[in-house]
């Protein structure tokens, strides 16, 4: 987290997990109530019955209630277990291996935070793409699409996390202090940017599976056989569906995601250690 040192340190594990749980609940409401229609084109891009049928450029914030009720937890469980697995370990694995660190993390909290994720995803997904029907509401349904999420969000993390933090590390070495939010934040679109270049083959499938239809068969639904299937339907460019908005989307939310995260730390740790100090100083006086 980017705070002073000298006069803000907080080890307690109870205030990294209160301070993770609200700044990332926070952070992730931020980017999905801003960013929404990006995310609606990038959706009906990838749609297999194309953008126009999907809706096309019309009702962009078709599917945002599932998301501003889902949005908070999912993120907030994220950050909880990422940070909480980095103070557990990171004060025992050596620095040269941290990167390692962060991946695991990462991996671990994206499955943790996709048990809430994934169905909101299918939610907002068939709603942004006009395919949503009541009747086929079900655990079944609502979990269709889980391991292609891992399968997305897994490497993105993978990728975007170690970015994240490497980037931050060189520009705190350069400007020798601990680096600001913005500064934080701009580390953090850029590292998005390029985990979302690279991951977008994963994020149409995922999509594909998600929008398929209640009748389809689940061998239809397995991870290699709708790459197949979308390579032979429109090659190499139909993999890479949605590409721009997703790369415009990612990076401009990895701005507002990690900057919301780390000012909202910022304010959360200064607030936590003012109560310890008031408390602390009462019970002197007592």
């Amino acid at each position: 987290m980017t705070t002073n040192n000298k006069s803000i340190k907080v080890t307690d594990t109870k205030s990294i997990f209160v301070t993770s749980l609200l700044a990332g609940g926070l952070a992730g409401t931020s980017v999905d109530i801003i960013l929404f229609p990006l995310d609606t084109l990038k959706t009906r891009l990838q749609s297999k019955q194309g953008f126009i049928k999907s809706g096309g450029f019309s009702n962009l914030y078709k599917g945002l209630l599932p998301v501003l009720i889902g949005s908070a937890p999912s993120a907030s469980l994220f950050f909880v277990t990422y940070e909480g697995m980095k103070t557990v370990t990171q004060c025992r694995v050596p620095e040269k291996y941290h990167s390692f660190l962060h991946m695991g993390s990462a991996s671990l909290a994206e499955m943790m935070a996709c048990l809430v994720r994934v169905p909101v995803e299918v939610i907002k997904q068939r709603k942004q793409a006009l395919m949503l029907d009541v009747r086929d509401i079900n655990l079944r349904m609502l979990y269709c699409g889980y391991w292609s999420t891992i399968l997305r969000d897994m490497p993105f993390s993978l990728i975007q996390f170690p970015i994240w933090e490497y980037f931050k590390k060189v520009w705190n070495s350069n400007v020798n202090r601990d680096i600001l939010p913005v500064e934080s934040a701009i580390c953090g679109a850029a590292a998005g940017g390029i985990s979302a270049a690279i991951t977008t083959p994963l994020d149409v499938i995922k999509t594909r599976i998600m929008l398929s239809n209640r009748n389809e068969k689940a061998s239809n639904l397995k991870i290699l056989y709708v790459l197949k299937n979308v390579y032979i339907e429109k090659g190499i460019y139909g993999l890479f569906a949605g590409v721009s908005p997703r790369i415009i989307w990612i990076t401009v939310g990895g701005f507002i995601f990690f900057g919301t995260y780390e000012m909202a730390c910022t304010i959360i740790t200064k607030y936590c250690v003012t109560l310890h100090i008031v408390s602390t100083e009462n019970k002197k006086y007592q």
